[in-house]
């Protein structure tokens, strides 16, 4: 009865949001219910319809957040990096890496959504940032001399695949445990020969 009143002035559109991140973490996406919500946070059945219409607009709003928060971690992680390419491609891949580990199921949804022709234009624009932050360190790196040449699109492919792959092994626990104790290492070092400039040919 008093519960109720906890809720207010967009504090339920809040506590929404973490308790369906709570359950999506214990239970996965199909167990998400706008009205197993409502009873969890002990409010009317209808109360969460005045933030989230249906339950894919909660399942957009809980992958926003997630891309906000990585977005976060990403900027935090490189604004206390060093200024070399491969300091800076360390702490991106920690932080990646940290906040996949740490969020696998939220992950999952983010990208299902974010590929989703119905995805809106908010949801895409939030999924893209992590990727311009990737892109702009490897442009620096090319105007540092320490990444080869090239379309950024075209180098960033390999640092991606291999950065994501990285991070889906690593939360979905399928990494043996003498590899995830240097794995992270190993991948930044596989990613810097990747990035490394041609070295010019040696004439006879």
């Amino acid at each position: 009865m008093h519960t109720r009143r906890r809720y207010h002035h967009g504090d339920l559109r809040a506590a929404l949001l973490t308790r369906a991140e709570e359950t999506l973490r214990e239970k996965g996406p199909t167990a998400l219910s706008l009205r197993e919500l409502a009873r969890d946070l002990g409010v009317s059945h209808a109360a969460p319809s005045r933030h989230f219409k249906d339950k894919q607009a909660l399942l957009d709003a809980l992958a926003l957040t997630g891309f906000d928060r990585l977005d976060e971690r990403m900027s935090a992680s490189l604004k206390e990096a060093g200024e070399s390419f491969a300091e800076r491609m360390k702490a991106a891949a920690r932080a990646y890496v940290d906040f996949a580990t740490a969020n696998a199921e939220l992950l999952d949804l983010m990208y299902s959504i974010k590929h989703d022709p119905k995805a809106s234009e908010e949801l895409i624009a939030a999924s893209q940032r992590w990727t311009r932050q990737t892109l702009n360190l490897i442009a620096e790196g090319q105007r540092r001399g320490e990444v080869r040449e090239g379309p950024l699109e075209r180098v960033g492919i390999g640092v991606f695949s291999t950065l994501h792959g990285y991070a889906t092994l690593a939360a979905s626990d399928s990494l043996p445990p003498d590899v995830r104790a240097e794995g992270l290492d190993e991948l930044v070092a596989y990613i810097l020969r990747g990035c490394a400039p041609e070295k010019p040919r040696q004439t006879a």
